[in-house]
C-alpha cells in the first residue's frame, strides 16, 4: 500500500479497470490534523444504512486531535467506528480480496494501512426447505448461498470446540472462498491432508458449484460410473456425516455442501430412516435397494427375455408379450431405446422449461405420444409399462439417476445382442469397478467389500439407537482402508 490517498484509491481502480459500481467517498475529517480519510466500497455489496451508521456518521462526528496520519488511523480504529468486523491489512491483494466480499475499505491520506469494515449488505436467498432432499420426520432448513449463513447452520447443531472451519481460496480468477470443516477428534489427519492437497493443487479458473471440485477430490485411479464424493443441502445430514469421520467442504455461493469420503450404502439411507422404528426404516431401505435393481436391470432383462428367452415368461404373459410385441413393426430392443430415450427428452424439458409448463409436458408425454403411439401400434404397451416403471423406480434413488440411465442403456444393449449372458457379464463388471474404486482411500463398496458385520448394522437395516449409540464407527475404520 501506498502513503499517498490518491495512490491507494488510483491502484484500486486501476486494478478494477474502473468498473462503474466501484465508489469512492473522500472525507475531510475535522480537527487539527486537516487530513483526508476515503470509504472505498462496491455498490452493491454494502448496506446502505449500515454504513452510514457504523461509518460514516461516526467519521464525520469525531473531532481528531492528533495530527499524525498513523495515530489517526489508530484512533479511527480502536476509537470510533461502531463495527463488530474490523480487520487491518496492508496489501493491495488483501483490499481487493475484502471489497470483493461486502466489507467497506477505509482510507487515511499519510498512512499505508488500511481497514476492511464489515458492513455487507448484499441481497441472498433466505434459510429455506431443500427441494432435492425433502423428509417427513427431521428440520426444515437447508443450505443458502452465502458461506457465513452456512457455517452458522452446522455451528448451532455441533455446540463443540472439536468443530473446526478452515480458510481456503480457490480459482485464480473467481477467487472462490471455501471452508473445510471437520470434527478434530473424529477426522483421520491422513484423509485431511490428502483432501487439502487436491484442493491445493485445484488449478480452475472459476469455481461456480460444488460438481466444479468433485473430479479433483476424486482419487486418481478410479474410473467410474459411480462417484466418491456426496452432495447434500442438508445442515443435519452434514452433521452426521461429520461425526463419522468425514469431511465436509463448503463453498461460497453455492447451498450443495461437499462431504468425503462417500460411500455407495449412503445414496439408500435417508434423515427419517434414523426418526422412525427400525422396523420400517428397515422396510424403506430394502425398498429402495429393490428399485435400484428393478430401474437398471428391469428393460435389459425384459428385451433379453422377449428376444432370446421367451421361454421364461409365464405362459399367459407370454401369449399378450407375444401379440403385443407382433403388431409393432421395430424390433423388441430398439423400441425399448426409443421409448427410454424419448423419457429422457420428456424428463430434461420438464426441468429446463417454466414450471407452468411442466404439467402440458407431462400430459403431452403421457396422452399424446405414450397412448396414441400405442393404440397406432408403433410401439407395444408391454414395452411401455416395463420402461415407465423402469423410470418410476429410478427416483426412489434420486442421487444415483446418472449411473442409473447410463447401465439402464448399457443393459438394453447387451440384453438385446448376447441376452441374459451379456447381462451377467456387463454386472459382473460393474461389481468389479465399484469393488476397486475407493473414495480419498477408503472402499466405495464399504460395508459390503469388505464386508463387516459390525457396521452392516446400518446398512440393509438400521439398528435401534441403544446400539447405534454405543459405538460410531469411523470411515477410516473400515477394513482395507488405504493409509494415503
Amino acid at each position: 500500500m501506498y502513503n499517498s490517498l490518491k495512490e491507494n484509491i488510483a491502484t484500486l481502480k486501476q486494478m478494477f479497470k474502473n468498473s462503474a459500481d466501484f465508489t469512492v467517498r473522500e472525507m475531510n475529517l475535522k480537527g487539527k490534523c486537516g487530513i483526508k480519510s476515503a470509504i472505498i466500497t462496491i455498490e452493491g455489496m454494502c448496506g446502505k444504512d449500515t454504513l452510514a451508521l457504523s461509518v460514516i456518521n461516526p467519521l464525520l462526528d469525531y473531532y481528531f486531535e492528533c495530527k499524525n496520519s498513523d495515530e489517526i488511523f489508530d484512533t479511527i480504529k480502536n476509537t470510533v467506528l461502531t463495527s463488530s468486523e474490523i480487520v487491518e491489512f496492508t496489501t493491495i491483494d488483501e483490499a481487493i480480496s475484502f471489497s470483493t466480499s461486502g466489507f467497506a475499505l477505509l482510507v487515511v491520506d499519510g498512512c499505508s494501512r488500511m481497514l476492511a469494515i464489515g458492513a455487507q449488505g448484499f441481497s441472498f436467498r433466505s434459510v429455506s426447505e431443500p427441494e432435492s432432499e425433502v423428509v417427513q420426520r427431521g428440520c426444515r432448513e437447508g443450505f443458502t448461498e452465502p458461506l457465513r449463513i452456512n457455517m452458522t447452520l452446522i455451528r448451532r447443531r455441533i455446540k463443540s470446540p472439536d468443530l473446526v472451519f478452515e480458510t481456503i481460496t480457490s480459482g485464480y480468477s473467481s477467487n472462490t472462498q471455501m471452508m473445510i470443516c471437520y470434527l478434530q477428534n473424529s477426522v483421520s489427519k491422513q484423509i485431511l491432508k490428502t483432501i487439502r492437497k487436491r484442493l491445493e493443487n485445484c488449478n480452475l479458473k472459476m469455481i461456480l458449484a460444488s460438481g466444479y471440485l468433485s473430479e479433483y477430490l476424486e482419487d486418481n485411479s478410479s474410473k467410474s460410473l459411480f462417484s466418491g464424493v456426496g452432495i447434500s443441502e442438508r445442515p443435519d445430514t452434514v452433521c452426521g456425516k461429520l461425526s463419522e469421520g468425514r469431511v465436509a467442504i463448503l463453498i461460497d455461493g453455492t447451498p450443495s455442501v461437499i462431504i468425503i469420503p462417500h460411500l455407495f450404502v449412503e445414496e439408500f439411507q435417508s434423515v427419517d430412516d434414523y426418526s422412525n422404528r427400525p422396523y420400517y426404516a428397515a422396510f424403506i431401505r430394502i425398498l429402495k435397494y429393490i428399485s435400484f435393481f428393478i430401474a437398471v436391470f428391469l428393460p435389459g432383462i425384459y428385451t433379453a427375455f422377449a428376444q432370446f428367452h421367451p421361454e421364461y415368461f409365464p405362459t399367459g404373459l407370454l401369449v399378450k408379450t407375444s401379440d403385443s410385441l407382433s403388431q409393432t413393426p421395430l424390433p423388441v430392443t430398439l423400441e425399448v431405446i426409443l421409448i427410454t430415450f424419448i423419457y429422457e427428452v420428456m424428463r430434461e424439458a420438464g426441468l429446463r422449461i417454466p414450471k407452468p409448463l411442466g404439467h402440458a409436458v407431462s400430459i403431452v408425454g403421457a396422452l399424446v405420444i405414450g397412448e396414441s403411439a400405442v393404440s397406432a401400434g408403433i410401439i407395444s404397451s408391454s414395452t411401455l409399462m416395463v420402461v415407465a416403471t423402469a423410470a418410476i423406480c429410478s427416483y426412489v434413488t434420486s442421487a444415483l439417476y446418472p449411473p442409473i440411465m447410463v447401465l439402464r442403456f448399457f443393459c438394453v444393449i447387451a440384453g438385446g445382442m448376447f441376452g441374459l449372458w451379456g447381462i451377467v457379464l456387463l454386472t459382473c463388471g460393474v461389481l468389479v469397478n465399484m469393488c476397486s474404486k475407493t473414495s480419498v482411500g477408503v472402499p466405495y463398496m464399504s460395508s459390503l467389500a469388505p464386508f463387516s458385520w459390525r457396521s452392516m448394522r446400518d446398512v440393509f437395516v438400521r439398528a435401534d439407537w441403544k446400539s447405534l449409540s454405543k459405538h460410531t464407527i469411523k470411515v477410516q475404520k473400515f477394513p482395507e482402508t488405504e493409509e494415503i
